[in-house]
């Protein structure tokens, strides 16, 4: 087995194959979820950005070999010299660009694609891995990759749903039911932490919304408050964010 790893670690034709394909693989894996979730970045996006990082540590490695091997006389004239460390740092940088543009504001102040732009930087870097051939790497961090975006959703979804913090986006026909909310939340046990309240634009035909930063004193969940909430008269939208 170790002989295998240390052919396949070499630069020659039938490794550079291997990673590209396996970087390939891999990055399309760890997309599929997120294409399955028509999320910005997806199966394709994931695939092209680790076999992008799998490419680019070639690619510094084949310099450093020619510039060891056939280019050293006229890199030895001119002063050439190769970091090959250089093009995985501009990688990253690069990523961090990419990653940034998933991640956008919605209308009702919730921050949504964090999770698409973390799985973005972390396929880049198992490309890169994949790249140099560190293939024990590659084996550990895949699955815990793949883990992460796949079943730890559920785990956090059950976090979320019995934290005893909330935020609430609340839409109602009229501005003077912000009060009989803030009494029904009073009244069930509810601190009210702030209150954001939006009068509405007509021209976007918007009803009145309000957004609030609660903590639930008793044990109950997301949803049996909400269902209390939504049983208000002039309640036309309420969710949480």
């Amino acid at each position: 087995m170790g002989g295998i790893l240390e052919y396949l670690r070499e630069f020659h034709f039938a490794s550079v194959m291997l990673r590209l394909l396996l970087a390939m693989i891999i990055g399309g894996c760890i997309g599929l979820e997120r294409g399955r979730k028509r999320r910005p970045a997806g199966f394709r996006t994931y695939m092209l950005v680790c076999l992008g990082a799998a490419l680019t540590v070639l690619l510094s490695q084949y310099e450093f070999t020619m510039v060891q091997g056939p280019w050293r006389e006229l890199a030895q004239q001119i002063g050439i010299k190769t970091d090959v460390s250089r093009f995985g740092a501009q990688v990253i940088n690069g990523i961090g660009f990419l990653g940034a543009g998933t991640i956008l504001v919605t209308g009702h102040q919730q921050v949504t694609g964090l999770t698409t732009a973390a799985g973005l930087w972390a396929s880049a870097c198992t490309g890169l891995a994949v790249g140099a051939g560190f293939y024990e790497g590659v084996l550990v961090a895949f699955p815990l990759i793949f883990l992460s975006i796949r079943v730890f959703p559920i785990v956090d979804v059950m976090i979320q749903e019995f934290s005893r913090d909330i935020n609430l986006y609340i839409e109602f026909s009229s501005i003077n039911q912000v009060g009989e909310i803030i009494n029904h939340l009073k009244a069930q046990d509810v601190q009210i932490y702030e209150v954001d309240i939006e009068r509405g634009r007509e021209k976007q035909s918007r009803n009145p919304s309000a957004f609030f930063s609660v903590r639930m004193n008793q044990k109950q969940t997301h949803s049996q408050l909400l269902s209390n909430l939504a049983g208000l008269d002039g309640i036309c939208v309420i969710e949480e964010i």
